[in-house]
């Protein structure tokens, strides 16, 4: 047990246990057949789909990204303009909020028809299906950050004379950085959703392409092929604003442990 007293051997174990399991299930369901052996692939069959695929994972991978990322920069740019407007001043909050709150509980596919007649099926209305649903979460938890700032350290910045853009950057929007950084990894997550049914909708490329074309040919080995390389993205990028999150919050843990 000394092997998983660290973090990363308890996580490594984790996946080692779930492919194991996956792998004992899949060859019991050979020999008894519970269900189709069509439908329940090995892991070894996954590899080997990868290597079959190993001629379009490359360009699958680059244009689901470079789609997933156009549209969460576009989101991200937008959300956390109209959270900090909506947030901080009441007259952004009259204008916009009903606004907003009357789209945030329409499906983004419930456009997907639509978006595709108006820009028809090229990269223009995957990249705005893909910013018009991550939106909603950088706005609400920038928007939210904002209000729910200290009103402490506001007063506290304006006793020490301070003026108001001063109080604006560098209390208010670092108070809801934490808020902000939390809605951006709800919507880089999110993208990766709506890129995928946008995909199998209208494309010609990319990973949901991918998947729907494997289901067409029955290659369930294939399609769990794309979906796990979803996986790998959507926790990569997890990954990457974690770390983007932890390099722009290093003044939150220094102070947590000097409360400690």
């Amino acid at each position: 047990m000394r092997l998983l007293r660290s973090r990363r051997s308890r996580k490594i174990f984790s996946v080692v246990v779930f492919l194991a399991s996956w792998a004992a299930i899949a060859e019991v369901n050979l020999r008894v057949q519970f269900i189709n052996p069509l439908l329940l692939p090995t892991p070894w069959e996954i590899v080997i789909a990868a290597w079959e695929l190993r001629q379009f994972t490359w360009l699958d991978v680059s244009t689901s990204l470079s789609r997933a990322l156009a549209g969460f920069a576009i989101a991200s740019a937008l959300g956390i303009l109209f959270g900090l407007l909506v947030g901080y001043i009441r007259l952004a909050e009259d204008m916009f909020e009903t606004l907003i709150e009357l789209f945030r509980p329409i499906p983004a596919l419930a456009f997907l028809p639509i978006f595709i007649m108006w820009f028809g099926i090229g990269e223009v209305s995957k990249v705005l299906l893909i910013a018009y649903a991550c939106f909603f979460p950088v706005f609400l938890n920038t928007q939210q950050g904002v209000r729910y700032v200290d009103p402490v350290l506001v007063r506290a910045a304006y006793s020490l004379g301070a003026k108001p853009l001063q109080i604006f950057t560098n209390v208010i929007i670092r108070g809801a950085l934490p808020e902000i950084m939390t809605g951006l990894r709800a919507a880089i997550a999110l993208s990766l959703i709506v890129l995928t049914a946008a995909e199998l909708v209208a494309a010609d490329a990319g990973m949901g392409y991918r998947i729907q074309e494997s289901r067409l040919q029955f290659r369930v080995d294939r399609m769990l092929y794309g979906a796990a390389m979803l996986g790998i993205a959507g926790y990569s990028f997890n990954l990457i604003m974690r770390a983007i999150e932890g390099y722009l919050l290093r003044w939150k843990s220094r102070v947590e442990q000097s409360k400690a």
